[in-house]
């Protein structure tokens, strides 16, 4: 995410999430009961930034000393993420960071924490 002349890169399986502040009905038609929003378990917001998505080990020529790095130049391989920039995601308070980028207020969530995203229908992908 770039604002002015910084930028802001999310790493790993992570994502950063602006936050959708104390409405029982979230702006994407979810509904989220008295409970959940008193006691703060789960919040929601829009997915403004992903990372890569979690590393897979490189499993080629490790050898008899796995430490050692060996193949400079091969490009890193990642699982990649479920939770998509504009995606509206329901998550786990608990689990999220939050954190302040140019003066604005983000939370940072792992993918693990996410429960549901809510994706607005892409004229490239069919519908299920």
């Amino acid at each position: 995410m770039r604002r002015n002349s910084k930028r802001l890169i999310v790493v790993g399986d992570r994502v950063l999430v602006k936050v959708e502040e104390g409405e029982q009905r979230s702006k994407v038609g979810l509904y989220l009961p008295p409970t959940a929003v008193d006691s703060q378990a789960v919040q929601g917001g829009e997915i403004v930034s992903t990372g890569p998505g979690l590393a897979l080990p490189d499993l080629g020529d490790q050898g008899d000393e796995p430490w050692k790095v060996s193949g400079a130049g091969r490009e890193a391989r990642f699982v990649p993420m479920q939770a998509q920039v504009g995606d509206f995601a329901l998550f786990f308070r608990k689990a999220a960071v939050e954190i302040s980028f140019e003066g604005e207020q983000y939370l940072v969530v792992p993918q693990a924490a996410i429960l549901a995203l809510v994706r607005e229908p892409r004229e490239d992908l069919p519908d299920f």
